[in-house]
Parts: structure tokens; C-alpha cells; sequence
């Protein structure tokens, strides 16, 4: 088969990486891509967004599967551009339809799903600048810390969590009246705050069965012993050690089935991945939020676990037969840990040529914020490259790690060495 994956990310590296080593895959591109994927597929320089050139390449390349990596087109509709085009509409996409992509797309309308569907979540009410002063009540009815999230897409940076009444009504204001996250902050939800550990649950679902991905835990503030701005992600352990089976149970029980089954409900066609991050309080799971693809960087830890074929999931997805497949997982734990940009997740600088990767040895170099530049490899983003390994348990998998993120160098290059602190 001939296979595209959108997206330029370590997600999209680690999903490339799996599908190049299906029998049941003949070519391979990815869109845009990085200087990693440039060296098992065809990179093209096409936008995740620019559905018309999308459109040209998979008709060009006579692509057969499309992989949907990040948010933001599936957000803004390319399964249904793929429904709607006679040329399109019999190649299979992995991703959901607009109308359930709003499940990440707005955090509103995740959180009326959740209570339509009796799925444990923390209390909430949502504002818009008209409504700023009763926010502002609300806000005085809750004690801190306080949880604000712009409705809409805001690159992983729009959730505040803040101690003092007061800064959390003025960034309350920043979010609706300044506009400090675009259009993403027009509508601002305002929660309850859960106290607990968290962590990822990854279900993949062809809209009426579903198999549920080994667990992981992403780590997202900059700064060790989670201090500082968040960021994408600064690394991932896979599994969780405290989601035990009867964790795991209460999980499946309580939030996988019933979402699902509130997607069928509700009309909602999701062929895809659904990324469940979750917040273990006492002994009880909620979610915190839906995201409509895997996370980055926990797909740099759940997909090299996976043993069974990819194309073959995938197929099944697309197809309605997931029920058929049996998922087979390494049982080893997989850590990552990514290494990031100087100065991110402010201002950073690009094009820092990246030297070392040649020297790593028994581990996988997922690459994130990447590009061949006069045949170097250069970086082109905050998030750069991620290391992951293998081990007994996540300590032994997370020495690997940092013994070979230690032969990486590029300038200004920083990661945190602190990952399972708190495991």
C-alpha cells in the first residue's frame, strides 16, 4: 500500500517509523515531515492544513491510508474534505470527523459530552467576555488553586493554574477581553481543580469497537520537579506503574466505554485515536481532557511497544473490524525524553546544526523540530529530538535514555534530567 502521515512532529516520526516496517507497506510519505522521516519515507512539502495540495499528493502517489498526526486539520475538517470529494471519498483517513474533533477543538463542548455521558470530570462553567463578571463570582466560589482553559486550540499553552484570586480574575480578563490566546480564548472554562497524579490513556476505536494502548505519563512543565511554563511535552514513561488491572478496569469502565459509546450516540463518527488524559484522585480515575490523536511526546513511548503490525490496526480502524485484532504489547517499559531549544517554550532560535545521533546506540532517535539544511540536520522547532529506550522498569529505561541524549549536542540544547521523580 502506498501510506501518507500528516504531520512534521515526533509523533508523526514514530508513526512513520512503525508503518515503514509493515510487509503490507510499499511507499511511504509523509507531509511535511523532518529531517528523521527524510530517512524512511518521502517528505513533501505540503501544509497539514492546505487540503487542495493534500488532495494532489494523494492522487499523484496514489495513496491507499492517510494518517492524521496533529489537531489542528482534523479540527478544521480534512476527513470530511476527503468525504465530500468524488476523487477522495473511498480513501480511508485515521482520524475523526469534524463534529467529533471537537472533543479536543473545544474544551466546552468536551466537557457537555462528558456530562451527557456520566463520565467522572471536574465540576465546571464557561464564560465569555459578555459574562466576565459573573467569572469573576464563580472564581470567589471556588479555593485555589484555580483552573482556567481557553476553549479552543491553543498549542497545549492555553491552561493556567493559578493560586492567587486576584492574578487568576486579571488573567481571566486577559483571556476573554485582550484576547491572550486568539480567538482560541473567546469562551474560557473555568474548573474545579483535581488533586492527584496524572496520566495518558490511548484508545483506538473504528466507531463501535475499540482497543485500548499501553498507558503512559508525559511530563510537560519546563523546569525539573514540574516548575516553570508548560511546554509540549518534555518526555514520556510507558506503562504508568501505578495503573494497576483494577485501575485499569475502572478506566474501561468508567470513561473508555462510556465515551465510545456517547460518540455512537451522539452521531459522532470517530475512526481514530482518542487521547484520554487523566487525573488519578484517590483511587478513582477523571478526565481532564479528550484529545483527538496521539500525544507527543507519549506516542514516542506507546507506538514502539506496539509489537502487532500497524497497517494492519489501521486497516482494521478503517475497515470496522478492530473487534478482530488482538493488540500485542512489549511487555518492557519505554521511556523518552525530548531535548528541546534554548529559551523554549519562549523565544528560541533556529537552525543550530545537530551533531551525535550517528553515536546512539540501543535506542530510537524520534526527531521533532527538524530539517535537512545543505545536508545537515538542523533544528527547526522548540521541541527538537527525543531519545527513547527500553528497560526491566522505567529507571533502567530512563539511564539508557539520558546515556544517549548525553552524545546529542546542538547549541543551547536542554532537557530535563528529573523524568519518574515522582513514580
Amino acid at each position: 500500500m502506498n501510506i501518507l502521515v500528516l504531520g512534521s512532529g515526533g509523533r508523526e516520526h514514530a508513526i512513520a517509523l512503525k508503518i515503514s516496517q509493515s510487509p503490507k507497506t510499499k511507499n511511504l510519505f509523509v507531509a511535511p515531515g523532518n529531517a528523521g522521516t527524510s530517512q524512511i519515507a518521502t517528505n513533501v512539502e505540503v501544509g497539514v492544513n492546505d487540503f487542495p495540495a493534500i488532495k494532489q499528493l494523494v492522487l499523484k502517489e496514489n495513496i491507499d491510508l492517510v494518517v492524521i498526526g496533529p489537531e489542528d486539520p482534523l479540527v478544521n475538517g480534512v476527513h470530511d474534505f476527503f468525504l465530500n470529494d468524488a476523487e477522495l471519498k473511498y480513501i480511508p483517513v485515521i482520524g475523526p470527523q469534524k463534529a467529533a474533533a471537537a472533543l479536543e477543538g473545544s474544551k466546552e463542548f468536551a466537557k457537555e459530552f462528558m456530562m451527557r455521558h456520566n463520565i467522572p470530570t471536574a465540576a465546571y462553567e464557561s464564560f465569555t467576555a459578555k459574562t466576565l463578571e459573573e467569572g469573576y463570582a464563580f472564581l470567589e466560589s471556588l479555593n485555589p488553586p484555580y483552573v482556567l482553559k481557553a476553549d479552543g486550540l491553543a498549542a497545549g499553552k492555553g491552561v493556567l493554574i493559578l493560586q492567587d484570586l486576584e492574578e487568576a480574575k486579571s488573567e481571566l480578563k486577559s483571556m476573554l477581553v485582550d484576547s491572550k490566546f486568539g480567538n482560541a480564548s473567546t469562551t474560557v472554562v473555568i474548573e474545579e481543580f483535581l488533586d492527584g497524579i496524572e496520566l495518558s490513556c490511548f484508545v483506538l476505536t473504528d466507531g463501535t469497537n475499540y482497543k485500548i494502548l499501553p498507558t503512559a505519563k508525559d511530563y510537560k512543565r519546563i523546569g525539573e520537579g514540574d516548575t516553570g511554563l508548560n511546554t509540549g511535552g518534555m518526555g514520556a514513561i510507558s506503562p504508568v506503574p501505578f495503573a494497576d488491572s483494577s485501575f485499569m478496569d475502572k478506566i474501561e469502565r468508567q470513561i473508555v466505554k462510556p465515551t465510545v459509546e456517547g460518540l455512537k450516540k451522539d452521531k459522532l463518527p470517530y475512526v481514530g485515536f482518542i487521547f484520554i488524559g487523566l487525573i488519578k484522585v484517590g483511587d478513582n480515575p477523571k478526565v481532564i481532557e479528550y484529545n483527538v490523536r496521539m500525544g507527543d511526546p507519549e506516542t514516542e513511548v506507546v507506538i514502539p511497544r506496539l509489537k502487532s503490525d500497524l497497517v494492519e490496526v489501521l486497516l482494521a480502524m478503517a475497515n470496522g473490524t478492530l473487534d478482530q485484532i488482538n493488540l500485542e504489547i512489549d511487555e518492557r517499559a519505554a521511556t523518552t525524553v525530548m531535548a528541546v531549544s534554548g529559551g523554549y517554550p519562549e523565544a528560541y532560535e533556529k537552525g543550530k546544526e545537530i551533531t551525535g545521533a550517528e553515536n546512539i546506540e540501543d535506542s530510537l532517535v524520534f526527531h521533532a523540530g527538524t530539517k535537512l539544511s545543505n545536508g545537515k540536520v538542523v533544528t527547526n522547532g522548540g521541541r527538537v529530538i527525543a531519545v527513547t529506550s527500553f528497560g526491566k522498569d522505567f529507571r533502567e529505561a530512563l539511564q539508557k535514555s539520558y546515556q544517549n541524549m548525553e552524545k546529542l549536542h546542538f547549541d543551547g540544547m536542554y532537557y530535563r534530567k528529573d523524568l519518574g521523580f515522582d513514580l
